[in-house]
């Protein structure tokens, strides 16, 4: 194993992950769901914290384990999360209450993101999460920074897709998508953008104009 490799294992080994989300994580790989790592989960809650969120959208449920985390960062905040999966949102459903998240926090979204995202509304979220459907990550996060207020923050998780967005000699169309993303918001104007290499990859965006 490499020293690069050490470290990014040590920074998934520092998390201390709360036994609500470690159980919604086992649920989330009995479903074949692949959630955000751990070292990803702090950096969303310290992100969250950090931005004194009070309303997130989520794009992508899975079975509850990001929007555990970014509720720990920001636990007064309202919690918007929409998936094609009803099954899984329903795990997502068990994990929020087993964490003792009150359910008047909580809405769940059951339906393609390409359907519903166009008839959300402007500017109306402080913390935007793409966490679905790689295959539609550019409509994904053009639809995000719409909703998302000035100031606020559109994160992208699996932003390095495998490993693979790295490697020139993979040019399939997921990957072409996501460094076509990279290229893009790496030339706007419009965000501020850091790419960290957690996990498998976590894009984060500052809105600051529209």
């Amino acid at each position: 194993m490499s020293k690069q490799e050490l470290s990014w294992k040590y920074a998934e080994d520092f998390v201390d992950e709360p036994a609500a989300i470690r159980t919604a994580r086992a649920h989330s790989l009995e479903l074949g769901i692949d959630p955000v790592s751990p070292a990803v989960g702090a950096q969303l809650a310290v992100l969250a914290a950090a931005a004194t969120v009070h309303s997130i959208l989520e794009i992508g449920t899975g079975a509850g384990v990001s929007g555990l985390w970014m509720l720990t960062g920001a636990p007064e905040a309202t919690l918007t999360s929409i998936d094609i999966e009803y099954d899984h949102q329903q795990a997502a459903r068990t994990a929020f209450a087993d964490a003792n998240v009150p359910a008047n926090r909580i809405r769940l979204i059951t339906g393609s993101a390409q359907e519903v995202l166009p008839r959300m509304n402007d500017g109306a979220y402080d913390l935007v999460l793409v966490d679905a459907d790689a295959g539609s990550v550019l409509d994904h996060v053009q639809h995000g920074l719409r909703m998302a207020r000035r100031g606020g923050l559109v994160l992208v998780a699996h932003a390095l897709w495998k490993g693979r967005v790295a490697d020139p000699a993979q040019r399939d169309q997921t990957v072409a998508d996501f460094r076509a993303l990279l290229g893009t918001v790496q030339e706007s104007g419009a965000v501020l953008s850091a790419l960290s290499v957690a996990g498998d990859g976590l894009l984060q965006l500052v809105k600051v104009s529209d």
